[in-house]
């Protein structure tokens, strides 16, 4: 089945789907307002929650799309196919690192400007990742076998649940994690600098681990362009799906489910979760034949970047200006809109999904234009 085939076949449709269903959530995540119903809060620290699967299913989607990538690799030669990796990681990480130094200084609540040196901006971040392990797993895909690629996605799994116990425990002090990126990046260069909770969700080690979600998602993609419009693939994308999930359960009771820490039993239940869900819109797009708003996410899956960044951008501009009462200007924005419905729960949601759809309109634009940002 060529790249043509896969095409006409709706697996590209399919894939922009699950992309655009997960930058879609992770906006409505990202920006909601004061009071956001729980299932838009990350779990505090062990345990998962609905928001805890939109991260991996981004890297899913990764390596799902790197499954359509391989067949143009293959008629490259190596040198040209490693340069484009390294060059698209470096990209990656770069925009990212300079997205958390936006606006490169520092703004007080009275409008004046401050420095923001370099030593004291974070290192790594959500961009960062997923450069890291596009990078890293688009290098293994590239010369390794199938065969190689599990061998090394359970070793990477087990590897590390060896690391965590063997050079600590699973609390924020006391993670082998922590420990690393505090003698390594210093905790100027953590997500969290306070002296007694010091920690980065985005640190080196627990890059390992997500590096497997990567892999995960260009087995399914595999799994899926191999066997072709058939019930049998859909079963076995399904039922490795519900596989995956039982492994992270029983994996939970000695390896909690963390996705602070990433730990192995959290990498088993996000790709559990992410195959049983691009089972079921290949489906219904493939199968069934449903179509009814499959555009409104494909405005995202296509454009999936920009508008990633758009979304990040736009509030980080709209906190560094405070009005005249010190409120960031994208605070006063929500308090004189949906602010005005109260404190609950469904003011917070009106908020995010408002913003999110501002975001979609971006990227519709983009979208009638026939123009899609790619690295």
């Amino acid at each position: 089945m060529n790249n043509l085939d896969a095409v006409k076949s709706g697996r590209f449709l399919a894939l922009d789907i699950f992309r655009g269903m997960t930058i879609c959530f992770m906006i409505i995540v990202n920006t909601g307002g004061p009071n956001p119903f729980p299932e838009l809060r990350h779990a505090e620290w062990n345990g998962f929650t609905l928001t805890d699967l939109v991260f991996p299913s981004f890297l899913f989607a990764v390596g799902n799309a790197i499954s359509f990538s391989k067949a143009k690799w293959d008629q490259q030669p190596d040198r040209k196919v490693v340069l484009k990796i390294l060059k698209r990681t470096l990209l990656l990480f770069l925009i990212g690192y300079l997205m958390y130094w936006l606006p490169f200084v520092k703004v007080d609540v009275l409008n004046q400007v401050h420095s923001f040196p370099i030593g004291q901006t974070r290192i790594f971040g959500v961009l960062q990742r997923i450069a890291l392990c596009y990078g890293i797993g688009a290098l293994i895909i590239r010369f390794a076998s199938v065969r190689t690629v599990i061998i090394t996605s359970i070793c990477l799994l087990l590897g590390y649940w060896l690391i965590m116990m063997t050079f600590g425990d699973y609390t924020v002090n006391g993670a082998a994690e922590t420990k690393l990126d505090i003698l390594l990046l210093t905790r100027e260069h953590l997500y969290i600098k306070d002296a007694q909770n010091a920690f980065d969700p985005e640190g080196i080690l627990s890059t390992l681990p997500a590096i497997v979600n990567v892999l995960i998602g260009y087995l399914a993609g595999v799994h899926i362009r191999k066997n072709s419009k058939s019930f049998e693939m859909l079963a076995r994308l399904a039922i490795t799906g519900f596989l995956l999930l039982a492994l992270g359960y029983l994996w939970n009771l000695s390896f909690p489910i963390n996705k602070k820490l990433w730990t192995s039993s959290f990498v088993c239940l996000t790709t559990g979760l992410d195959c049983l869900i691009i089972s079921t819109i290949l489906y219904y797009v493939d199968f069934k034949g449903i179509k009814t708003g499959v555009v409104f996410f494909e405005v995202f899956g296509k454009n999936a970047l920009f508008i990633y960044l758009f979304s990040e951008v736009v509030p980080i501009l709209l906190y560094s200006y405070h009005m005249p009462d010190k409120r960031p200007l994208f605070k006063a924005l929500y308090d004189v809109t949906w602010g005005q419905l109260g404190t609950g729960h469904i003011p917070s949601l009106l908020w995010s999904v408002s913003f999110m759809l501002c975001c979609w309109l971006a990227g519709y634009f983009l979208y009638r234009k026939k123009l899609f940002i790619r690295l």
